[in-house]
């Protein structure tokens, strides 16, 4: 890998939208008082960077359940799924990832399948990390069949930052694993719901990476992992 590209990454084409704006209020703020200046650069960069798309090396091997965003395991526990998806009253196993503002936030399906059901909700603002944003706030719903015919939900949801969930695909689209779906500007939370049965393969506070990071084994009897902090 060349150093360039270790520091210049693609940009997702909503980028487009903001980067020019911040840069311009950079040259501004420049011509007013350098310092302030300075401070703008560092906010383009930062926007630069939020919408960076980079490749990601995703596995292909059948039955592998990846991360669906950057960030970082912030809850793993029996949920219901959002009732607006029509997958039951029983709660399922949900992971959720939390996403910083200094993440990357395009969204990647977690595993092949047809997308049954798509679903907007609006809703509150509240920290994404919290338990009850998966309730309250603003959350964008995803249903998609696996190969086995069963099930597994993939929900956007915005947090204090955000305010747009942005989702490009429709009911009864095929997704492979690790295909852009969606984005979420700027700050947010990914949960995914798993079939019965299916345990997860993360811990809480690991980092996670969109589209490489394993997060369960679908078709496998494995049990759930265990880890600790060292």
């Amino acid at each position: 890998m060349r150093m360039r590209d270790t520091f210049l990454k693609p940009m997702h084409p909503e980028g487009f939208k903001f980067v020019p704006v911040f840069a311009a209020v950079t040259l501004v703020l420049f011509w007013l008082w350098q310092p302030l200046g300075w401070i703008g650069l560092g906010l383009t960069v930062w926007c630069y960077y939020f919408f960076r798309d980079p490749k990601r090396a995703v596995p292909v091997n059948k039955g592998l359940l990846v991360s669906p965003a950057d960030g970082v395991v912030s809850l793993i526990g029996p949920a219901v799924p959002p009732p607006e998806l029509d997958m039951g009253p029983a709660p399922l196993m949900r992971i959720s990832v939390f996403m910083s503002v200094f993440n990357c936030h395009v969204n990647r399906a977690p595993i092949a399948g047809k997308v049954t059901a798509v679903a907007y909700r609006p809703g509150k603002f509240l920290n994404a990390s919290l338990d009850k944003a998966s309730e309250d706030n603003e959350r964008n719903a995803l249903a998609i069949e696996i190969e086995d015919g069963r099930k597994i939900a993939v929900v956007q949801i915005a947090g204090l930052v955000a305010r747009r969930i942005m989702c490009w695909v429709q009911p009864g689209q095929s997704l492979a694993t690790g295909e852009r779906f969606g984005l979420i500007r700027f700050g947010s939370r990914l949960d995914v719901y798993l079939p019965e049965g299916v345990q997860p393969q993360v811990a809480l506070g690991q980092t996670m990476v969109a589209g490489e990071s394993v997060i369960s084994l679908i078709g496998q009897d494995a049990p759930a992992r265990a880890a600790r902090i060292i």
